[in-house]
């Protein structure tokens, strides 16, 4: 190997080995399956090299700008890439002459990549406009703020909006795989044996970030002495060590998984509220989905907090719902929030009791009819099918209360317990049908 090409191998080994797994074709890429999957319009302009101005929004590290490079590779308009936050309005007007002269001249299209779009102010983002509405330019803006927010409507309007989502698991798991066997551009001259659940924690770790994967990686594979073989073994420590996250053992899809669930509802139940927390901080730990806790919550406090504190399942449709609004991390605090309310409110299960038994009785035995005075009188001729004849209208009597057969065969189904404020709503149906 002569001295230019052991300089060209030593730049190529300096290269974040990210960048240098960035794909160039459609096949390469992994993830965002609902923009660019098999017949989606993406997709197909993409191959049609019929690109029209578009903005890519989503988080960092899932393929925004990626999926530019994707399609700088394939189509055959002249690429011009630029950071908004090295770039000016000077740059971007020369970017624009030179695309006018590519059209007038060559009859050639100038795609535009503009990383992080949302740096330029609305002024800067002007300049844009009547060249992207001229059709001089095409747009490809890249930005992790969300764009209807960061920019400027009228630029929104002459493109299509595209989010981007957090890659799956399989997704980069298939991405590490693949960069370990990539002799070019991976590891695939180094030898290298990953244990799968080294690279599963990655995968899961990075929280939908493949930049991020693909770095720890890197770190993984170059910090790693090789064995007396020359193999570098890759076990779940050093996946720990490189992305400095300790594996929870936690399958979302596993035992360990509805164990932990179960767990935390049991000491919500229990009144255990350091219990819980410690079950709620393993699944946040572990990376579990904020809404599955949040379903979790709602069903607890209905369940077994219910008519005894009616304000647990407030507190718990509320945290449910902010969660899944903020997200992670902030949405730990909700959650809290409500785990303590719950597990410290005080506990009855009669109102899931009793739904259980009505439910057991309408299934097994006969179906009763509607009794003739509770029936729908609204309609004409319902009066003269008797329906509604007799109905007491409750709010006409003492207390809003009046006695009447509102089921043919009288059962009991729901018995209130004297804990919390359920020991009231016993006390008042005592008031109302007092035992004779």
């Amino acid at each position: 190997m002569d001295f230019f090409e052991q300089a060209k191998t030593k730049m190529k080994t300096t290269i974040p080995l990210s960048a240098r797994m960035c794909p160039e074709a459609l096949e390469d890429f992994f993830g965002q399956k609902h923009i660019i999957g098999e017949g989606k319009l993406l997709k197909r302009a993409i191959e049609a090299d019929r690109i029209s101005s578009v903005i890519f929004y989503g988080p960092p590290g899932i393929g925004k700008t990626a999926l530019a490079v994707v399609i700088s590779k394939t189509t055959g308009a002249q690429f011009i890439k630029r950071n908004a936050v090295s770039s000016n309005v000077s740059d971007i007007r020369k970017v624009i002459e030179t695309a006018k002269k590519q059209r007038e001249f060559q009859g050639k299209k100038t795609i535009l990549l503009l990383d992080e779009i949302h740096r330029f102010n609305k002024a800067q983002q002007d300049v844009l406009l009547p060249e992207v509405e001229g059709g001089n330019l095409i747009l490809v803006g890249t930005t992790t703020e969300n764009p209807y927010f960061s920019v400027n409507s009228a630029l929104i309007s002459r493109s299509q909006v595209f989010e981007f989502k957090p890659l799956e698991e399989e997704d980069i798991l298939r991405a590490l795989n693949k960069a370990l066997r990539n002799e070019e551009k991976g590891f695939g001259k180094t030898k290298v044996h990953a244990d799968e659940e080294a690279l599963r924690h990655l995968a899961k770790i990075s929280d939908g970030d493949l930049r991020k994967a693909l770095g720890a990686l890197e770190i993984a594979v170059l910090t790693t002495l090789p064995d007396k073989n020359g193999t570098v073994n890759l076990t779940l420590k050093e996946a720990e060590e490189s992305i400095q996250k300790k594996a929870i053992v936690y399958d979302r899809d596993g035992d360990a998984h509805y164990d932990v669930a179960s767990a935390y509802i049991k000491s919500m139940r229990g009144t255990d509220p350091d219990a819980a927390l410690y079950w709620l901080a393993k699944m946040i730990v572990a990376g579990e989905d904020p809404r599955f806790v949040a379903r979790r919550l709602v069903i607890c406090a209905s369940e077994d907090v219910g008519n005894a504190d009616p304000q647990a399942l407030v507190v718990a449709n509320a945290a449910m719902q902010a969660s899944d609004f903020v997200g992670f991390p902030e949405a730990r605090i909700l959650l809290a929030q409500a785990t303590v309310y719950v597990a410290c409110a005080p506990k009855s299960n009669a109102s899931y009791m009793a739904i259980d038994k009505a439910i057991s009785d309408v299934e097994k035995e006969r179906t009763q009819e509607v009794p003739e005075a509770l029936k729908d009188a609204s309609y004409p001729g319902a009066k003269k099918l008797g329906h509604g004849e007799g109905y007491k209208y409750a709010h006409s009597y003492d207390n809003h209360h009046v006695k009447q057969d509102y089921t043919r065969n009288k059962k009991k189904y729901y018995i209130p317990t004297n804990m919390g404020y359920e020991k009231r709503i016993k006390e008042w149906l005592e008031k109302l049908n007092p035992r004779s």
